[in-house]
């Protein structure tokens, strides 16, 4: 199974809205993406995406055996948090619980720490999302706590944990 990382494509509008259709993918995103999620949607994501400055954030199709399978991105942090990025990351249904999370996250932690100065990365996912955890745990990053009752996703308070990954000399 090969997993590439590569840029987001106009191409990719019909496979990336109907991946991103599903309630289950969007149950554990931010609500900053919708459900359902349409063409017109897609069209907004990749035209920010291609839209986006390589040096403060980077986007990316990940691929599985030549076929759209999710999105994983990177947007480094301004200011006093100049020095981290923020990691995110979804995937279709059909590519859950195969690996491929695991190794596109990995591949674009090794290429936000190559192509920027940073030296942490970091993500949030909801406490109850095991399968995320899991793949930061996976990749190296560290539970650096709860955030208690943080987040608010389709009316209901829970929990998120904050990830970080500090890049080693």
């Amino acid at each position: 199974m090969e997993i590439l990382l590569r840029p987001w494509r106009e191409t990719d509008i019909p496979a990336l809205a109907r991946l991103a259709d599903d309630e289950g993918v969007a149950a554990d995103l931010r609500d900053v993406f919708p459900h359902p999620y349409t063409e017109q949607d897609a069209r907004a994501f990749l035209s920010l995406c291609m839209a986006a400055d390589p040096a403060d954030a980077l986007f990316c199709a990940a691929e599985v055996d030549g076929q759209l399978a999710g999105s994983v991105s990177l947007a480094r942090g301004t200011d006093v948090c100049r020095k981290s990025a923020e990691l995110g990351y979804w995937f279709g249904r059909a590519f859950w619980g195969r690996g491929i999370a695991t190794e596109a996250v990995r591949q674009m932690c090794q290429a936000g720490f190559a192509a920027w100065d940073i030296v942490r990365i970091w993500a949030e996912p909801f406490a109850r999302n095991r399968a995320s955890c899991r793949v930061l745990e996976k990749n190296g990053f560290a539970c650096e706590g709860v955030k208690r009752l943080g987040v608010v996703k389709n009316g209901v308070l829970q929990d998120s944990k904050l990830y970080a990954l500090v890049k080693t000399q």
